[in-house]
């Protein structure tokens, strides 16, 4: 009996010993670029929002302009570039800046042609959207239409960028922030699938009630369905970045935020085939 426990306890060792073979292991978030909207961390200098993010291991955000004014020279940019990759970071679009006249145009576009941008956030006055569309055509950089929802302000959801654009092949699409849709009363899921074409970026936010009086939420805990918008972005195969965008709590938003982030990939691997 002594012998036959010696020989079993060998025969584990030796195969504990053996290398195991490791297994790729893949998740339905490695689909879509995960990012934060930088009017999350309004209240926070560069260097701590860009610890939350590689903290949370969060890759792209939006650069608001109180990091890097519209002012920036190249050499400022580049600097700021080079922060952000210390923090394994990317400033992956600029915006939303508002834009009112021709000069408030030139300055943005001249802005984004210094930092290397190919698209950036723009909220531009009604009457100026020609000259956007020139600008763009000007120097290729499109321009990603910030939605504002039911509360007054210019372009309260999609169908506005798509009537008053009308052709998605001018280089103007929409940012479409998907709380914001949902306070408007419209059904995300089927927005996105039928407005698919124009969609050149998102803010994804939970909202506690499908109306004006709707606020942001952490993600999971509001009303918005989740598993629809997410099946809704694989079917039209987005490709963009999905910025969390966390209004709620300005002085302490990095919780809400990090939880948002986690709910978030958990829903994308929920709906991964």
């Amino acid at each position: 009996m002594k012998k036959i426990v010696r020989i079993l306890t060998v025969a584990f060792l030796l195969a504990s010993a053996l290398p195991v073979q490791a297994q790729e292991v893949r998740h339905g978030s490695d689909d879509f670029k995960i990012g934060v909207a930088g009017y999350s961390y309004r209240k926070f200098s560069l260097d701590q929002t860009l610890q939350f993010l590689k903290d949370m291991g969060v890759k792209y955000f939006s650069v608001k302009d109180w990091w890097l004014p519209l002012d920036s020279t190249k050499e400022q940019m580049d600097a700021f570039k080079a922060k952000c990759a210390s923090y394994g970071v990317e400033g992956y679009i600029l915006g939303p800046i508002y834009m009112k006249s021709k000069a408030d145009a030139d300055r943005t576009f001249a802005y984004a042609q210094r930092y290397g941008a190919k698209m950036f956030i723009g909220v531009p006055d009604y009457e100026l959207l020609p000259y956007v569309i020139q600008k763009v055509k000007e120097t290729g950089i499109k321009v990603a239409i910030h939605t504002h929802g039911p509360d007054g302000a210019a372009f309260p959801d999609i169908r506005t960028v798509v009537e008053l654009v009308k052709d998605p092949s001018l280089g103007v699409g929409c940012c479409m922030d998907l709380g914001h849709t949902f306070r408007s009363g419209y059904d995300v899921a089927k927005d996105i699938r039928k407005y698919g074409k124009w969609i050149y970026d998102i803010h994804i936010k939970d909202e506690t009630a499908p109306s004006k009086a709707g606020q942001t939420w952490e993600m999971g805990r509001g009303m918005m369905d989740f598993k629809a918008i997410v099946k809704a972005l694989r079917k039209i195969k987005y490709q963009g970045v999905i910025s969390v965008e966390f209004e709620k709590n300005g002085d302490n938003p990095h919780p809400g935020v990090a939880e948002s982030i986690g709910y978030l990939r958990g829903i994308f691997d929920a709906t991964a085939k």
